[in-house]
């Protein structure tokens, strides 16, 4: 994985994010964007495996529910969003030529 592409999901996952980590996915799973969506998809998970609200009556309440709704904010963007080892798109307006084959007539 070059520095770019490291860099692009250290902005995109957090710079706490562990980059032996992030390195080994990249490996496994061939593009930025793949390991990005891993990471994303594991926190939602570990969000949704747990309630998301937690209230004890005149002491604390505890709401992750933002939480989940901002990681899902945040894939959506990210299946959007340009990453650095993307493969550029082809170009729309290309020439192409078809070869017409002559058929028998009558």
């Amino acid at each position: 994985m070059n520095s770019d592409a490291l860099r692009w999901l250290q902005a995109q996952l957090g710079p706490d994010s562990n980059t032996a980590d992030l390195t080994g996915r990249y490996e496994r799973l061939g593009s930025a964007r793949a390991v990005a969506l891993e990471v994303l998809h594991e926190r939602i998970a570990t969000l949704v495996a747990e309630p998301l609200k937690v209230t004890v009556n005149g002491v604390a309440t505890i709401d992750n529910s933002a939480n989940l709704a901002a990681l899902e904010r945040q894939v959506s963007q990210l299946r959007e969003a340009t990453a650095p080892d993307d493969l550029p798109l082809a170009d729309h307006n290309l020439l192409m030529t078809v070869q017409l084959c002559s058929r028998p007539r009558r």
